[in-house]
């Protein structure tokens, strides 16, 4: 649970850390806090699950990567924990989870987003994917993006 002062670090880095030499300590002055406080605080919230990570975060369409797909896959119900823990571990796949069947028009159960310079790239890796999975996908496909709607993380008030 997070408390006031911790919504206001939230706050103050939801949308990126000050690109400046000491961003713990530009944190730390613009809220009154010491810098300690923050990384402090900022540990235990990484620890408790409450923040997910620290990190850089490309902007994957200014660096090329303009062909995102999202290939889905029918997999059976029993074994989608486990090609979905192989398919994360992938290099080439960002993001992976399950959803459920929407039968009979939307029989795919396992979701795994690749990305590359053009759609014949991101169909290379999806079929990677699928001798990975082999005979236990039963059926696949891949949904390229054609625009942003939105893209940024859960932000909230401080």
């Amino acid at each position: 649970m997070l408390d006031a002062v911790d919504r206001r670090i939230v706050a103050a880095t939801q949308a990126g850390l000050p690109l400046v030499c000491e961003p713990y300590r530009a944190i730390a002055e613009k809220l009154g806090l010491e810098e300690a406080d923050i990384i402090a605080r900022l540990k235990r919230l990484l620890g408790e699950g409450a923040i997910r990570r620290i990190g850089a975060i490309p902007n994957h369409y200014a660096l090329g990567f303009t062909a995102n797909g999202m290939s889905v896959w029918d997999v059976a119900d029993d074994a989608v924990a486990g090609i979905g823990a192989k398919i994360g571990a992938l290099d080439e796949v960002t993001h992976c989870y399950e959803r459920p069947r929407h039968l009979p028009l939307w029989p795919y159960n396992l979701f795994a987003m690749v990305h590359g310079h053009t759609r014949d790239e991101v169909r290379a890796k999806v079929e990677r994917i699928a001798r990975l999975i082999g005979p236990a996908a039963r059926a696949h496909d891949v949904l390229f993006s054609t625009r942003i709607l939105k893209k940024t993380g859960l932000r909230i008030a401080a």
